[in-house]
């Protein structure tokens, strides 16, 4: 079904973790974390906002409250809630307050909705680590909130840039994030997409 939310306490089978992250439009994120090691799933959808089940459309107007996210499953063993974050604060400005480039409302807020306290403290150390390498010039902006509900977005979202590399957002917006990643985090990649 879609846009039906998933609850803080919804447990995921194994020892997978998930992580819900919100760097402008959802398609890039899902774009570079679907080619990270270790990482099981990437769904787009919405999250912090105050309407339930919320529609693409009611998102675009700014006036839910929700950011555009990805929701990312990964197996901690193999990639960590750090690394995650690592790769986030690379493939996106952090420091544009509800914007990225020519995406602008605050569906496109730079955002952790964290699961737990130990994300939270671990959000709070990247951000510091990130700030004091000055990998950006300007101050960070991320929200650092908790997570309380996600809603998975329309079927056509899902595995956007997978299914449209040709499309212009694509090739202009999506493909040099993917680039980027691919350039820094040559280590991070699922096997058989290196070279």
């Amino acid at each position: 079904m879609v846009n039906s939310p998933m609850n803080a306490n919804d447990s995921i089978a194994g020892a997978a973790e998930v992580a819900t992250l919100g760097g402008g439009c959802f398609w890039c994120l899902e774009a570079v974390y679907e080619q990270v090691n270790g990482v099981l799933r990437v769904e787009s959808g919405y999250a912090g906002g105050h309407v339930p089940r919320p529609s693409y459309e009611a998102v675009c107007t700014g006036t839910t409250g929700h950011a555009e996210v990805v929701q990312i499953t990964f197996d901690p063993r193999v990639v960590t809630f750090r690394e995650l974050l690592e790769i986030f604060f690379v493939i996106h400005d952090p420091t544009t307050l509800n914007r990225q480039g020519a995406d602008v409302g605050t569906q496109y807020r730079s955002a952790i909705f964290y699961h737990s306290p130990e994300q939270r403290e671990i959000a709070g150390q990247v951000i510091a680590e990130v700030e004091a390498a000055k990998l950006w010039d300007d101050p960070i902006v991320t929200e650092v909130t908790p997570f309380e509900a996600f809603y998975k977005a329309e079927a056509y979202h899902q595995g956007y840039y997978r299914n449209h590399p040709m499309q212009g957002y694509c090739r202009v917006v999506i493909a040099p994030k993917v680039a980027k990643f691919r350039e820094r985090f040559a280590d991070k990649l699922k096997r058989g997409l290196a070279g």
